[in-house]
């Protein structure tokens, strides 16, 4: 025999075959919900996701120093409702069983802005560096040695 279910709105009792109220078109529950078991550790996680946030390929949102801190932002990101992935950086030379090296944390593209402004909420993200980036000052740099190597070499032509 199946057990029976009741409408959390109205309080009518159904068959176990039911799975709506017919009058308020509520989904039914179990009538004994101190029998019903308690949801599994998955399960909580999946009912805090945001399925609006769950779409897409997984993009880095952070790196951190350890898998502890990878955790931390994990956690963090999960009561926002943001699923994450932690990846171990490629190239750090220690067994993958230890928590130690850096990781990154990954988001699904849909939940990469509200991912990063959680983070910069929380204080864990920088902001990003006024001016212009490490990569265009270095290749500037090296353009305006080439052009000074280039004056001295036709200066020193000349005499």
């Amino acid at each position: 025999m199946t057990e029976p279910l009741e409408c959390p709105s109205c309080a009518s009792r159904f068959s176990g075959e039911a799975r709506f109220c017919p009058s308020c078109g509520v989904p039914l529950v179990h009538a004994d919900a101190d029998r019903a078991p308690p949801p599994s550790p998955r399960a909580e996680m999946a009912r805090k996701i945001k399925p609006q946030y769950a779409e897409g390929e997984l993009v880095r949102v952070v790196g951190v120093r350890n898998q502890v801190e990878a955790e931390f932002v994990q956690g963090l990101l999960l009561e926002e409702g943001i699923p994450s992935l932690m990846r171990r950086r490629m190239g750090f030379d220690v067994p993958e069983f230890l928590a130690s090296g850096p990781r990154d944390v990954l988001v699904p593209r849909s939940g990469l802005a509200a991912a990063r402004d959680a983070l910069l909420q929380a204080e864990l993200l920088g902001e990003p560096a006024p001016g212009p980036s490490p990569t265009r000052l270095m290749a500037t740099l090296m353009a305006v040695l080439a052009v000074a190597a280039l004056v001295i070499v036709a200066v020193d032509a000349l005499l």
